[in-house]
């Protein structure tokens, strides 16, 4: 598969993602059930879902703008095998801190992360 390809499906991959990250508020109710936390740990979750999205978005806008870029220079490479370690990273620990149950969910997370690892790496190879 061509790179530039490749390279738009890890924007698109990262876009889905911001998209998932800005509805945690709704779907995981946070505004009631983060009231249950203690004050530091439901402002630090918040502002690291506002991170991960601004990386996420970031990323999306990498691939989209300087596609070439990223599979022509070092920086590039560099950017593209960091972000597959921040997927092969966010794999790894699904399995040591999520305890949510439903197997379904927690393929289809797993899926994304694995994918994520993939695409990420193949233009930088």
């Amino acid at each position: 598969m061509d790179k530039e390809i490749i390279i738009y499906l890890c924007g698109i991959h990262s876009l889905f993602l911001a998209i998932f990250h800005i509805l945690f508020w709704k779907i995981f109710h946070w505004e009631k059930d983060l009231k249950k936390s203690s004050a530091p740990t439901r402002e630090i979750i918040q502002i690291l879902n506002l991170r991960i999205i601004h990386v996420f978005l970031f990323s999306t806008f990498i691939c989209f703008y300087f596609t070439e870029d990223l599979f022509l220079t070092n920086l590039g490479k560099a950017t593209l095998i960091g972000m597959s370690l921040f997927w092969i990273g966010r794999t790894i620990e699904q399995f040591v801190f999520w305890k949510y149950n439903p197997l379904s969910i927690n393929l289809i997370l797993l899926s994304f992360f694995v994918f994520g690892a993939v695409i990420f790496a193949l233009p930088a190879i």
